[in-house]
């Protein structure tokens, strides 16, 4: 019989053969010898068509049952996977990282913790607040500030970074989320942060070190362009009364007149500069695979 464990940590993984296991293994050293809390980790593969199933496997049995779980669903998408696992979980803290570890370890710890003293609903990685230190390239840097600063305008969210890959919630907050979330795929984070937001919960932010991963498999531009779909879609439910959540009893109506107008103006030129960056970065990225 397995141990309940305090926090899970669930890692989505779609085709990472060669990077999963010493990814995990360090994750699991780290829980072992650093983290006070009881903690699981969960790898949740979503449709891999490579080793990766094999290797969550061997894991699993290498690791047991109480350091490491290994989950396989058909379908991919990261949020189809999270989803499965957050609702099946018996912790009080449900927690997600990427495979690739791009976050220092050491923010798990001021993460989790004030979600496991109920002080937070919802605690999230950022990488736009004074105090993180990232490392990556100048297109993803202006495509994710972008992304922000649209979710700003459009839909007047005060958290900072909707998609840093380290992210936690409280189970019963996840319990009254995840019915309510549509996206499957990358827009997931930001669709229950926003539903989160709008129903008045605290969100905990806790700026990182981060460094991007140069082998990310992640389309830049079909990202993008779904996330503006889904910022489009989530947008008009709340607009149309079809995406009921409650608001917080200080909340106030929506802004109308010149500010909301303001607003809208914002968000245009924000949606613009987002899908010209994703786009130009697009166009970099296919004439550089076909020059190899």
């Amino acid at each position: 019989m397995t141990q309940q464990p305090q926090v899970e940590i669930v890692v989505p993984v779609r085709n990472e053969e060669r990077d999963l296991a010493p990814s995990i293994r360090r994750l699991a050293g780290y829980l072992r010898e650093t983290f006070p809390f009881t903690a699981r980790i969960t790898i949740a593969d979503n449709g891999s068509t490579d080793g990766t199933w094999a290797v969550a496997q061997g894991l699993a049995r290498d690791l047991g049952p109480d350091a490491v779980r290994a989950a396989h669903l058909d379908q991919p998408g990261r949020g189809r996977a999270l989803r499965a696992i957050w609702s099946a979980s018996d912790a009080r803290v449900l927690a997600y990282m990427d495979v690739d570890l791009s976050t220092d370890l050491n923010a798990l710890l001021p993460l989790v913790a004030p979600l496991v003293s109920g002080h937070s609903e919802i605690a999230i990685g950022t990488r736009l607040r004074p105090g993180a230190r990232v490392i990556r390239g100048p297109k993803r840097e202006v495509i994710s500030r972008c992304y922000n600063l649209l979710l700003h305008a459009a839909l007047g969210t005060r958290f900072s970074d909707a998609q840093c890959g380290f992210k936690a919630i409280r189970a019963e907050a996840a319990r009254e989320l995840l019915p309510l979330v549509e996206d499957t795929s990358w827009f997931f984070d930001t669709e229950l942060l926003i539903l989160a937001e709008r129903a008045g919960m605290r969100i905990h932010e806790v700026p990182v070190d981060w460094i991007d991963d140069p082998d990310s498999r992640v389309d830049i531009v079909a990202t993008a362009l779904a996330d503006l779909r889904g910022i489009i879609r989530v947008r008009a439910g709340l607009a149309r009364g079809t995406l009921k959540v409650p608001r917080p009893p200080d909340s106030g109506p929506p802004p109308r007149g010149l500010p909301g107008q303001l607003r809208r103006l914002v968000a245009l030129g924000a949606a613009s500069t987002l899908a010209g960056s994703a786009l130009l970065l697009g166009g970099i990225s296919g004439r550089t695979r076909s020059a190899r």
